[in-house]
């Protein structure tokens, strides 16, 4: 080991008390954007952003947005030398599931297991991107970084354009690194090089203005729900997945021979995929053909269904109002303008009366897996995890990547930390100190590796 070598690993050492503390404090506030009950709690999230990179000696502005804010901060050493972006977000998913071992929103150190919402997703990866950043700036890397720190991405980034038209607080880099995507296994880093995008809707039918008693009713009353449930069977194949709207497929691209390959080489394993998320059966145990239809194929999904009753036991009303909530995911050159139009047009076809409201969407985003970035990110994981990564899609969607896409069109790379057993979205999320300080080696070297190319 050469003496850089030990010189950032007893950094990494040294800071591990820090590091813990300061992702303790981020996933104890609830930021949950979605949830307008939570704003405060944004709000004190941003200013908690700040804190951390001012602390770090970056210069920081909290950017208004007609939504909540962005967080920016960086160093900008040398307008000659590069300069790279790292975007993260730091607003969570709900955690309202019963399956929570835990407060969500008190944090655990487990020696060196970080329990609680946000830990993965993505206070713990933002958090090891900084202190990767501030090694690189205290050992005078001739390069500019700059930090993007979103509060609104899980509420599909509605906000994120306005900010960064803010180019005095949020300049335009060379190149983006996205630390927010999922490994296929701790033992293969998978950096992802394309996102699919999404489509939400709600289909809402109302055919009485109560709940009526299905004894005096059933029969002659119309059931909105089993309406609802006629129209999911003329959207989508339940057993096979294959959506039934028509024109829904005529814009796709499928992934070329040599995506395909390289899917095929990330080491991809159907039975560790079911572990991670505790699936009993797939629809297909073909691993080609499951990472194409999760990462490079369109779906068509039904997330909720309200209306009657839902408590125990069996209540025999007969529901005067039904709601579906569906999404769609979309990969090129699929849009989700597009896609609302074609559901939109075959529901009105199939029932004129089911309003069909749109809930958010997100572009699908395609960019390079070869190329001299890509090479970097390469080199940059090796060092810090031992192992290259494998070169895959991503099969959910981060809105603020198609937007920097448009506004700056600069290279786009990803950079993730998260495991699939981290629990992204899920019950009983975590990260881990193994991941954490992997990270932080890798983006040193990411550093490294870009200011060598200038």
């Amino acid at each position: 080991m050469s003496d850089l070598q030990r010189q950032l690993d007893t950094y990494i050492k040294d800071i591990r008390p820090r590091y813990e503390d300061m992702l303790g404090q981020a996933v104890e506030i609830p930021s949950i954007s979605m949830d307008p009950r939570h704003a405060p709690d944004v709000g004190r999230m941003a200013e908690l952003a700040a804190q951390y990179l001012r602390a770090a000696g970056a210069e920081t502005h909290i950017v208004e947005t007609p939504g909540y804010p962005v967080v920016s901060g960086g160093w900008t050493v040398d307008p000659s030398y590069p300069t790279v972006t790292v975007y993260n977000h730091m607003d969570v998913q709900p955690a309202q599931e019963p399956e929570w071992k835990q407060a969500p929103f008190a944090f655990q150190n487990d020696n060196g297991i970080y329990r609680g919402r946000g830990a993965t997703d993505d206070k713990g990866p933002a958090l090891a991107a900084l202190f990767g950043a501030r090694y690189a700036m205290e050992q005078g890397v001739p390069i500019n970084v700059r930090f993007l720190w979103e509060l609104e991405e899980e509420n599909g980034s509605p906000s994120f354009a306005a900010a960064i038209k803010n180019r005095a607080a949020i300049p335009r880099p060379d190149s983006v690194v996205i630390s927010d995507t999922i490994w296929l296994s701790k033992n293969q880093p998978a950096m992802p090089y394309g996102l699919r995008g999404l489509l939400g809707a709600r289909l809402v039918l109302r055919t009485g203005s109560k709940d009526a008693h299905s004894g005096v009713t059933g029969g002659a009353a119309r059931n909105p729900l089993a309406e609802l449930m006629d129209i999911v069977h003329a959207c989508v194949d339940a057993k096979t997945g294959k959506v039934k709207i028509p024109g829904f497929y005529d814009d796709v691209v499928e992934p070329s021979k040599a995506e395909i390959k390289s899917f095929l080489q990330s080491g991809f394993q159907v039975s560790k995929f079911k572990q991670a998320y505790g699936f009993k059966t797939l629809r297909t145990h073909d691993p080609a053909e499951v990472m194409r239809r999760i990462w490079a194929a369109p779906t068509f999904e039904v997330h909720g269904l309200v209306g009657g009753y839902h408590g125990p036991g069996v209540k025999t009303v007969v529901p005067g109002h039904g709601e579906l909530k569906v999404s769609m995911r979309l990969v090129p050159n699929q849009t989700p303008e597009k896609a609302f139009a074609l559901l939109k047009k075959h529901v009105a076809k199939l029932n004129p009366e089911v309003k069909v409201e749109r809930e958010g969407m997100l572009h699908p985003f395609s960019g390079v897996f070869e190329g001299p970035y890509v090479d970097a990110v390469k080199r940059a994981v090796k060092a810090g995890f031992g192992k290259e990564p494998a070169f895959i899609r991503e099969g959910g969607s981060i809105g603020a990547v198609v937007t920097m896409q448009k506004t700056w069109k600069v290279p786009i790379l990803f950079m993730g930390l998260s495991l699939p057993e981290h629990g992204y979205h899920a019950p009983n999320e975590y990260f881990d100190w193994g991941q954490a300080s992997g990270g932080m080696k890798a983006f040193v070297h990411y550093f490294e590796e870009l200011a060598a190319k200038r």
